[in-house]
């Protein structure tokens, strides 16, 4: 009897060692990456939902995040993402979106080992200004125009958290100048750039199998990375 219970003791310990070795995922991101019922805080504005659907996308199992973290073994940490947000302060009709913005929710991600910023559509299709490049000492109003919040915003996620994966995924479709905007700016703080293409859309945003294609498109990226990384770390040890 006492070896059987040492027995489920070990066996309970093994799961749950196994449980907590799953490395975990937030995102920031906007309508894109949004489902009702899973979005922290509850009030962010949603897209996607399972009553009233505005494309084929229905169930959260069929979100890009969602099948990525279940099919490559992570666990889902906070998905803070609000539909309509934008990177900068500006808006749809030039209105005021300090409140929605990227650069103002940095600090409610948690603590994940990796996170996705999944962002820079809505300042595209809202014509957001596009502003001059700078890298430090933002000021209030520069930070309604798209380069100066992106360079804060990828500033401010390196600070804030240190030896988490950061990946910056990049729409397909959008303005050239937002695109080469990204590019750019991650390049400079040497964050890893994840841009999409060719993701099939109902109503502008990913259907059922955009949502695929995007969750593919991520895994092929790391993938990649992770061979690349691989080949350096041998090379390395041959020329030590």
């Amino acid at each position: 009897m006492k070896k059987t219970l040492l027995v489920v003791l070990a066996m309970l310990f093994a799961t749950t060692v196994v449980a907590q070795s799953h490395p975990s995922v937030s995102i920031l991101g906007d309508s894109y990456s949004t489902f009702e019922g899973y979005l922290e805080p509850d009030t962010n504005h949603v897209w996607y939902r399972s009553v009233q659907p505005m494309n084929d996308v229905t169930k959260v199992t069929q979100t890009w995040w969602h099948i990525f973290i279940k099919e490559n073994g992570y666990r889902l940490c906070v998905n803070n993402s609000f539909s309509g947000a934008t990177i900068c302060n500006t808006g749809y009709r030039g209105e005021d979106y300090s409140n929605r913005a990227f650069i103002n929710r940095t600090n409610r991600l948690g603590s994940p080992d990796v996170l996705f910023i999944f962002g820079a559509t809505n300042d595209s299709w809202a014509g957001s200004p596009i502003g001059e490049y700078k890298y430090e000492n933002w000021t209030r109003q520069e930070l309604y125009s798209f380069r100066p919040a992106m360079a804060k915003l990828v500033k401010d996620l390196q600070e804030r958290y240190p030896n988490v994966e950061l990946y910056f995924i990049l729409n397909d479709g959008l303005k050239e100048e937002i695109n080469e905007s990204c590019r750019t700016i991650c390049q400079h703080y040497g964050m890893d750039i994840i841009e999409l293409h060719d993701i099939d859309k109902q109503q502008g945003h990913p259907s059922i199998k955009g949502m695929r294609q995007i969750a593919e498109q991520i895994k092929e990226h790391l993938q990649q990375e992770l061979k690349v990384k691989s080949e350096k770390r041998i090379k390395d040890l041959k020329d030590s």
